[in-house]
């Protein structure tokens, strides 16, 4: 059990989405800040991401060999050159061819790439993220190797593309947060706890087995440690003990299934290690203040307000 891939595939909550553009001057497209995460690459000529409709403030280059993940919250803008004027998806792409190759060597052939993520454990991995990520890929990486295949398969459609489009995007994903966290001293702790040879083995019995009635000195004993050794690491990896760590990741997946709707309270009671309805609806009210059908009703409410229409997903 890889943690980063447990918290990636429980998160997404749905295929991505991709497409290919070919644009002359002048271009620009607004995207909605309700798009989770973003993906830009530009494989031949050159473009420009900002924020801020009244102008660009803090600008972000898009050159070939690059990929720029913009974290959703607010909108932003890509164009040919900042500022440009920006048109809403639906009329960017009436307006700009989709595929083929571009006529004119002032044409920018680029990629956009949105990804949804659902519940607490997607956003956990967002806000992990900063607002605007560029991964460089040097000569020989093979971050270069799956843009290009990203953009022949988007050029050359063929049978089982969304498949391959899905998994490429995957690819994508894991080397921008891989490269991220790896260097962020605000990335989750659980991420660098997971590369310790002392912690690894029993957060991978934790996230593989949630409902195993775990105790403090089995997961010592997975480590290979003593429990005081083992209770103490932790703590200081984590910032919280080995039961209060299992309790929390309980508790985030059985929000996660209370937001779906689609086990009850039983089942989701077993499926996070609790004997019984009562024993789960205990621990819950403990947890949050209220217990999970309150929580449910509260949850599904407020996902049916209606959105502002400024803030509509395009």
């Amino acid at each position: 059990m890889d943690l980063l891939r447990d918290h990636l595939a429980r998160a997404r909550a749905g295929g991505a989405v991709f497409a290919r553009t070919v644009a002359e001057p002048p271009w620009g497209l607004r995207l909605a800040g309700t798009i989770q995460l973003s993906l830009h690459t530009v494989v031949r000529g050159r473009g420009w991401l900002w924020f801020g409709a009244d102008g660009p403030g803090r600008t972000v280059e898009l050159v070939p060999g690059e990929v720029t993940l913009v974290r959703g919250g607010t909108d932003h803008y890509i164009g040919h050159e900042p500022g440009t004027d920006c048109l809403e998806p639906d009329e960017f792409r009436a307006r700009h061819a989709t595929d083929g190759e571009p006529d004119s060597p002032a044409a920018t052939v680029f990629l956009c790439g949105a990804y949804r993520f659902s519940g607490d454990i997607g956003n956990g991995l967002l806000t992990a993220l900063p607002q605007v990520l560029t991964l460089q890929a040097a000569v020989g990486d093979p971050l270069r190797d799956v843009i290009a295949l990203l953009s022949h398969e988007l050029a050359h459609p063929e049978p089982g593309q969304p498949t391959v489009l899905d998994r490429l995007l995957d690819v994508l994903l894991v080397l921008a947060i891989r490269n991220d966290f790896r260097h962020n001293p605000n990335a989750p702790r659980w991420y660098h706890a997971s590369t310790d040879p002392r912690l690894s083995p029993a957060l991978q019995a934790i996230h593989e087995n949630p409902s195993h009635p775990w105790t403090v000195p089995e997961l010592a004993a997975i480590s290979r440690l003593s429990r005081a050794a083992f209770a103490r690491t932790f703590h200081e990896a984590l910032d919280q003990t080995p039961m209060q760590y299992l309790t929390d990741w309980r508790m985030t997946l059985a929000r996660d299934h209370l937001r779906t709707g689609e086990l009850g309270i039983a089942d989701i009671a077993h499926s996070v290690g609790y004997t019984s309805p009562y024993a789960f609806t205990t621990a819950f009210r403990r947890h949050h203040n209220q217990p999970p059908t309150t929580w449910r009703q509260q949850e599904s409410a407020h996902n049916a307000q209606p959105q502002p229409h400024n803030t509509r997903p395009h």
